[in-house]
C-alpha cells in the first residue's frame, strides 16, 4: 500500500491538538488501561464517542467539552496508527519486490524501481498487487499455493477475482515478521486477514509442555476478558484444546452447541469457531482460535487452505518469540538432550532418547535414536551397539503397523502431552522373522527429544499374579511343612479358610483332626497314613471347624517330597472350600430323589388308568348280534401314556329290544378323566333301561356330570336305534354330529340343539329322528379321529366324509380304514361306532 493510497490525516489546531493535549490523551489512555494500538481494545466497553456524549451512563457531554474533545483525538490517533502501520506493511513489501527484481535482473535499486513502476503501470494494478505477485512468483511457498487455489477458485465460479487476498496474505504475514511479539501477531492477523472473512477476534495460544495452554496474544477481546483467560491448566476441555487435539482442527457453527466453554464466550455465544493446531517441523507449539459473531456456514475449501497458512505462520512466531507474563507460571526448564541422555542412564527400565529427524523442506519424518541405556533390552536380542544411532524406523519397522508406536512417538513430540500404555505389543523383525513381545510403554518430551521407556513383561511375575487369582477365585489355600525343621508356610487364602487371623501360627498336619468334624477322624487319619506312613500323594474331605463357629467343607490334597537319601523330609498341598459345590450336590441329590418319585407315581398312576380303560373298553369287542343290523366298535387308546384321557363308547341291546349306540368325551387326561368317564358310561346304561328316548337320558347324564363327579364336563351323543322300523332317534351334548353313508355319498347328520355335559345343573336336550335305509352306514366317532393342531374342524371333517364315501365291502374293515387314513396330530385317544342296515 502506498503513501498516495493511504494520506495521513493533519491534527487540527483546535483545543487539545497540541503537544501538551497529545501527552494528556497518552496519559488518559494508560490510566484507563486501553491501548493505542486497538488490537487488544475492550469489546464490551465502546472506546469514548465522538458524537457528542461523554459515556458515562449515556449522559451527554457538550461537543466543545474536554472529555468529547479528548476522545475524538483518541480515535482519531488511533486510526492514523492503524494507517501507520498498513503503510510500513506496504512499503515493506514493495521493497521485497524490489529485491527479488534486484536478483532476477541482475541490475541496481534504481532500475529495479523503474521496472517495478513500469510492469505495475502496464497490469493495470496498483504497486502493492503488483509486488504481492512476484514475492509469491519468487517464493512458491504455501502462501502462495493458497493466493493461487483463492483465485483461481473465483475465477473458475464467474466471480470477479478480488486479487486483495493475496495482499491480505503477505500483508498480514509482513505484519508477523515484523512484530515484536505474539500479541502484534494477532493484531496483524485480525486487521489484514479474518476481519475481511468475517471474523471479529483471533486468539493465539501458546502449548506448555505439560499439555496447559498459555494466551500469548489476542486481538477483539477486552483486556479483562483475555486476563481471565492468561492460563487454561492441563485437561481442561476448551474449544482451544479440541483444536490441540485433532490435527485437522475443529470447524464449530456455533459454540452454544457443543457446551465447550473458551475465550470471549459470554459476548459471542452463539457464533462459530475455528481452532486449528499451529505446528511446524511435525512438532505442534500452539492452536489459533478465530471467533465469528454469527453461526459459522461451510467455508469454501480455498478458505480452509488460507486459515491453514495462517495457523502455520503463528506455529513459526510462537516457535521464535518468548512468553512474556507476569502473573502466568514460568515454565520450568526442561533438560537437554545430553541431560536427558544423564537422566535415561539413571533408570531401572530400557529407555530410548529419541531426536526428531526431519528432510530438506522441514518435515518430520522420522526419529534417532540418539542414545540407549545401560538397561536397554531389544526385543529381538541385538546389541546396543546396533540400535543406537539408528532411526526409530529403520530399527523397528514394525513400530509404524498395528501397534502405532511411531504414531504415538509423533504425536507426544507433537503435543507435549505424554502417553503411558499397557501391555503394548512390540514387534521386531530379525531376518524378515516378525519377534513379538508385550510390554507397558511410557513416552514423553523433553525439550526437543522424547524419552521412550518400555518394561517388557516378566514371565514369571504375570504367571504368579494369574495363579494368585486362580487361589482366590477357586478359594484354593496353599502350604508346604517342612517336617525336619518344623517350619509352616502358608499363603494368605488358606489363613481366610481356617478363619484365622494371618499373624497366628499355622496348623501342622498331625493337629488337623482337632480342627475337623468328630465324624471325620477316620477320613483324615487315613489320608495321614497314606501321605506320611505309605509316602504317597493322598486327599480327603472333611468339615472343618473354624473358630468363629462356622463350618466348611473342606477337601484336602497333599504330596510328599523326598530328599536324596529317598527320605520323607516336606509336605506341600492344598486345602479348597467346596462347601458351594457340597451343598449344590445335596440340593441336586434331593432333586433327583424326589423326581425319581415324581415319575414313578407318575406311570403308576398312567399305568392304572390304561389298565382301567383297556378293562372298561377293549380296542375291539365281541360284535352284537342283532336282526339285519351290523354294529362294530373301535378304541384307539392315545400314544402316550400321559395323554390317556376320558373318551368312551357303548353298544348294547336294551330290554326293549332296542339298540342303545353312544359316544362320549370327558374333558382333560389322566385318572381323574378316566374315572369320570367309567362313571358317565356306566350311569347312561342304567338309565337307558327306564325306556327313556336319548334327549331324556342325556337330561338325567347332565345332572349326574354336574353333582355327582365333581363337576366334570364332557361331550356326547347318544342314539337309539329301533330294529323293527329301521330308524334312529338322537340327540348330542356338544359333540360332533353323526355322518350318514349312503350309497356314495357321505354327510353329517342335521344339528339338534344341545350344551355339552356338566355345565350347567339342568338342561333339555333336543331329539331328531333318521329314517335308514337297507345298505346305510351310520358312524359316531370321537374328536380324536379328525382334530389336528393346523386344521380348522370344518376341514378335517370333510377329509373324514371324503374317506368314507369309499365304502369296503364289510363295516370293520370301513372302519380300519377310517382309523388308518386318519389325519389326526393330537395323540388324543379314538371312539368310532358304525353301524350298517342289512
Amino acid at each position: 500500500m502506498s503513501n498516495s493510497e493511504h494520506p495521513s490525516e493533519t491534527v487540527d489546531d483546535g483545543a487539545g491538538s497540541g503537544p501538551g493535549a497529545v501527552d494528556g490523551e497518552a496519559r488518559s489512555g494508560s490510566d484507563d488501561g486501553s491501548q493505542a494500538d486497538g488490537g487488544h481494545a475492550d469489546t464490551g466497553t465502546a472506546p469514548a464517542p465522538s458524537d457528542g456524549t461523554d459515556g458515562r451512563a449515556g449522559e451527554p457531554a457538550a461537543p466543545d467539552s474536554s472529555v468529547g474533545r479528548l476522545a475524538a483525538t483518541v480515535e482519531r490517533l488511533r486510526r492514523e496508527v492503524r494507517a501507520a502501520q498498513a503503510e510500513a506493511e506496504g512499503r515493506a513489501l514493495i521493497e521485497l519486490a524490489k529485491g527479488i527484481l534486484v536478483e532476477r535482473l541482475q541490475c541496481g535499486p534504481t532500475q529495479a524501481a523503474r521496472q517495478l513502476a513500469e510492469l505495475t503501470e502496464q497490469a493495470k494494478v496498483t504497486p502493492l498487487e503488483f509486488a504481492v505477485e512476484v514475492i509469491n512468483q519468487a517464493a512458491r511457498d504455501r502462501m502462495s499455493e493458497v493466493t493461487d487455489a483463492f483465485l483461481a477458485a473465483a475465477e473458475g465460479d464467474g466471480e470477479p477475482v478480488d486479487e486483495s487476498a493475496a495482499v491480505r496474505l503477505r500483508a498480514a504475514e509482513s505484519g508477523a515478521l515484523a512484530a515484536d511479539d505474539t500479541q502484534a501477531v494477532a493484531d496483524s492477523l485480525l486487521e489484514q486477514a479474518l476481519r475481511p472473512l468475517g471474523a471479529v477476534a483471533v486468539a493465539i495460544w501458546s502449548a506448555g509442555p505439560d499439555g496447559s495452554l498459555s494466551l500469548a496474544g489476542s486481538a477483539g477481546f477486552s483486556p479483562a476478558e483475555a486476563e481471565r483467560w492468561r492460563y487454561v491448566p492441563p485437561d481442561v476441555a476448551t474449544v482451544a484444546r479440541r483444536g490441540l487435539s485433532e490435527r485437522s482442527g475443529q470447524w464449530i457453527a456455533s459454540l452454544a452447541a457443543t457446551g465447550l466453554p473458551s475465550i470471549g464466550r459470554q459476548r459471542n455465544p452463539d457464533g462459530g469457531r475455528v481452532a486449528l493446531p499451529a505446528g511446524t517441523g511435525g512438532r505442534i507449539h500452539g492452536v489459533l482460535e478465530i471467533v465469528w459473531a454469527a453461526p459459522l456456514e461451510p467455508q469454501p475449501p480455498q478458505v480452509v487452505r488460507q486459515v491453514e497458512a495462517l495457523a502455520e505462520l503463528c506455529a513459526h512466531t510462537l516457535e521464535t518469540s518468548t512468553l512474556r507474563s507476569e502473573s502466568a507460571p514460568e515454565p520450568r526448564i526442561l533438560p537437554d538432550a545430553a541431560e536427558l541422555m544423564d537422566l535415561a542412564d539413571g533408570l531401572h527400565d530400557p529407555a530410548l532418547v529419541l531426536v526428531p529427524h526431519v528432510d530438506g523442506f522441514g518435515n518430520l519424518v522420522d526419529f534417532r535414536i540418539q542414545h540407549v541405556n545401560n538397561r536397554f533390552l531389544d526385543p529381538a536380542g541385538r546389541p546396543r551397539a546396533v540400535v543406537n544411532g539408528a532411526l526409530l524406523l529403520e530399527a523397528y519397522p514394525m513400530a509404524a503397523g498395528e501397534s502405532e508406536l511411531f504414531q504415538r512417538v509423533e504425536r507426544v513430540y507433537a503435543t507435549g502431552e505424554p502417553f503411558r500404555g499397557r501391555r503394548m505389543n512390540l514387534t521386531a523383525l530379525v531376518d524378515q522373522v516378525p519377534l513379538s513381545s508385550m510390554a507397558d510403554i511410557s513416552i514423553s518430551r523433553h525439550g526437543s527429544s522424547v524419552l521412550l521407556l518400555w518394561r517388557i513383561e516378566d514371565e514369571t511375575a504375570r504367571l504368579a499374579s494369574l495363579l494368585q487369582h486362580a487361589q482366590r477365585l477357586g478359594r484354593i489355600g496353599g502350604f508346604e511343612e517342612n517336617l525336619l525343621t518344623n517350619e509352616i508356610t502358608w499363603n494368605g487364602q488358606l489363613f481366610d479358610l481356617y478363619g484365622r487371623a494371618p499373624s497366628s501360627t499355622p496348623v501342622p498336619l498331625e493337629e488337623l483332626p482337632a480342627h475337623a468334624h468328630p465324624d471325620d477322624a477316620v477320613a483324615i487319619r487315613r489320608f495321614l497314613r497314606t501321605l506320611l506312613h505309605h509316602r504317597r500323594p493322598s486327599s480327603a474331605a472333611f468339615r472343618l471347624q473354624r473358630p468363629d463357629g462356622v463350618t466348611r467343607h473342606i477337601r484336602v490334597v497333599a504330596e510328599p517330597v523326598l530328599d536324596s537319601d529317598d527320605r520323607l523330609f516336606v509336605v506341600r498341598g492344598a486345602y479348597q472350600d467346596i462347601s458351594s459345590q457340597h451343598w449344590t450336590e445335596v440340593a441336586l441329590a434331593a432333586t433327583r430323589d424326589q423326581l425319581a418319585h415324581s415319575e414313578q407315581q407318575s406311570a403308576e398312576r398312567n399305568r392304572l388308568t390304561l389298565q382301567l380303560q383297556h378293562a372298561i373298553m377293549p380296542p375291539t369287542q365281541t360284535p352284537l348280534r342283532v336282526p339285519s343290523l351290523q354294529v362294530a366298535v373301535r378304541y384307539r387308546p392315545a400314544e402316550t401314556e400321559q395323554l390317556v384321557g376320558g373318551d368312551w363308547y357303548d353298544a348294547v341291546v336294551l330290554p326293549s329290544r332296542n339298540v342303545l349306540l353312544c359316544v362320549g368325551d370327558v374333558a382333560g387326561h389322566g385318572i381323574e378323566a378316566a374315572t369320570s368317564m367309567v362313571v358317565l358310561r356306566n350311569a347312561l346304561r342304567g338309565l337307558a333301561v327306564t325306556g327313556a328316548g336319548p334327549g331324556q337320558l342325556l337330561s338325567w347324564l347332565n345332572i349326574v356330570a354336574h353333582h355327582l363327579t365333581g363337576a366334570v364336563t364332557a361331550t356326547a351323543a347318544c342314539g337309539l336305534y329301533d330294529p323293527d322300523r329301521r330308524t334312529l332317534r338322537w340327540a348330542r351334548a356338544g359333540h360332533l354330529p353323526p355322518v350318514l353313508v349312503r350309497g356314495a355319498e357321505a354327510a353329517p347328520l342335521p344339528l339338534v340343539r344341545g350344551m355339552l355335559l356338566g355345565a350347567v345343573p339342568e338342561a333339555v336336550y333336543e331329539e331328531d329322528e333318521v329314517q335308514l335305509a337297507p345298505e346305510d352306514t351310520l358312524l359316531m366317532y370321537t374328536d380324536g379321529l379328525i382334530e389336528r393342531r393346523d386344521r380348522s374342524v370344518e376341514e378335517s371333517l370333510t377329509h373324514l366324509l371324503a374317506t368314507a364315501r369309499s365304502a369296503p365291502k364289510t363295516l370293520d374293515l370301513q372302519l380300519d380304514r377310517l382309523l388308518t387314513y386318519s389325519r389326526s396330530d393330537t395323540d388324543d385317544d379314538t371312539c368310532i361306532v358304525g353301524i350298517r342296515v342289512s
